[in-house]
């Protein structure tokens, strides 16, 4: 399926609408609309694009659609929907979208009728375009490695490739909690390890210095649960070395990276990283790519990772803004200045150095926000920003953030940070050295089609 923006000069996509049952319909004549923060908008026709491959459509219980009605001017809540002599209740309906996707809308809900805390899943704007006869998304794509696409991932040949690995290696702790994250959790990098392919991950801690709001290996009992158990071990140089040398040594495009959902920050292991990293940079003579994904909270240990070896470092952050990263992450024992003196350093250090930009729309737009990254990024010189979207209940998140109002737009966000800083570069995946800077890398976005 290509994913072109649809030239919608007419009539903008239907609502869609989900039954009690979860079947879901087009309405005859409410519009499709989004919201940015709060605030219920119209989407812009460059940002509607089709639904793209392996991503899944899914309902917001309790909670109704907000719809543009044309004939009274103004947004309406569709609590109910006509059928026959019945008015039955909807609900609204979203999209979980396919890896390397930046939504650009959330759904548009009254979500003052929401019953629970939503579960850890990134929530988009949905609707149905009746000239293309298909479902259409605010996004916008954002990486155009396919590596990390469901269908790449086929669970009858992966269970007797971990059973092998397993016999190989009775004794590694590390295999142990990885085969369980590839089969249990479904985890893409956990399995890229048995497919000895790709990018394949190294968690190495059980504690962290933040209380991310939306972290999904813990979660407070009141909250919704998170995804998985987080790694109650720290392995040994030992036991990285022994799975993570010959992924580097065999696997194509072979990357490792520290820093995994099943973890807290592998900052806080920062001794074991290092040795395990000189031994794997020292075996693999110069092959593959050795990543650490932190939340930079301890420049020193980011001195001691990069005289390690490290290729490149990205650094975990909501917003640029201080007030709003505490909101979120509320550090322990740790400052917002030592997350941005971390990716400094790295930068200095010659790193490869991202940010894992955790985005919402009207976050991530709002003017402040844009303000404040454009000197972010003027002021690091970091080279790509992963646009990531973050999975986290969009009411929980705005409330907790006091976003009200609508953004600037996030591709209109995309738009400005590119003719500002025409080198930094988009992304929603960590690359291999040999791609950190592709051939004509600044003027990757928009992605050709």
């Amino acid at each position: 399926m290509k994913n072109k923006p649809l030239q919608i000069k007419k009539r903008l996509p239907k609502l869609l609408y989900a039954d009690a049952g979860g079947n879901i319909y087009d309405h005859p004549t409410l519009t499709m609309a989004g919201m940015s923060a709060d605030e219920a908008v119209l989407p812009e026709g460059v940002e509607l694009i089709p639904l793209p491959e392996d991503s899944r459509l899914f309902t917001i219980p309790d909670t109704p659609p907000v719809a543009w009605d044309e004939s009274r001017g103004r947004f309406v809540t569709v609590a109910t929907v006509r059928e026959g002599r019945r008015d039955l209740p909807v609900q609204a309906v979203s999209a979980f979208m396919a890896p390397g996707y930046m939504r650009t809308l959330l759904p548009a809900c009254d979500y003052g009728r929401k019953k629970i805390h939503l579960p850890l899943w990134s929530y988009t704007a949905v609707g149905w375009d009746e000239e293309s006869e298909r479902i259409v998304v605010a996004a916008t794509r954002v990486d155009a490695n396919e590596n990390w696409l469901p269908r790449n991932y086929d669970d009858r040949k992966l269970d007797p490739l971990v059973r092998r690995m397993l016999r190989e290696f009775p004794q590694n702790r590390l295999l142990e909690q990885l085969s369980r994250c590839a089969i249990d959790y479904h985890c893409f990098a956990a399995k890229n390890l048995f497919f000895r392919r790709w990018e394949a991950p190294i968690p190495t801690s059980p504690a962290c210095n933040s209380r991310c709001l939306g972290c999904i290996s813990l979660q407070p009992s009141d909250c919704c649960p998170s995804n998985h158990e987080r790694i109650g071990f720290v392995p040994t140089p030992e036991e990285i070395t022994q799975l993570m040398l010959p992924h580097l040594l065999q696997a194509p495009e072979p990357i490792v990276s520290y820093g995994q959902g099943c973890e807290g920050d592998p900052i806080m292991q920062a001794e074991t990283v290092a040795e395990a990293t000189r031994r794997l940079k020292s075996g693999a003579g110069g092959r593959g790519t050795v990543n650490f994904n932190s939340n930079g909270s301890i420049p020193e240990k980011i001195r001691l990772l990069c005289d390690a070896g490290m290729d490149s470092m990205r650094f975990s952050m909501n917003s640029v803004q201080e007030e709003l990263y505490n909101r979120y992450y509320r550090p322990v024992n740790y400052a917002f200045s030592s997350v941005v003196e971390s990716v400094k350093i790295a930068k200095e250090r010659g790193l490869f150095t991202m940010i894992n930009y955790l985005v919402s729309p009207g976050v991530t737009d709002s003017q402040g926000e844009v303000d404040a990254l454009l000197r972010f990024l003027d002021e690091t010189g970091v080279d790509m920003l992963q646009m990531r979207n973050l999975s986290i209940d969009p009411d929980y998140y705005n409330r907790q953030m006091g976003a009200t109002g609508r953004g600037i737009g996030m591709y209109r966000l995309l738009e400005t940070i590119k003719k500002e800083f025409p080198r930094v570069q988009f992304g929603y995946f960590n690359r291999t050295r040999e791609n950190f800077f592709p051939p004509g890398y600044e003027q990757g976005w928009p992605i050709k089609r």
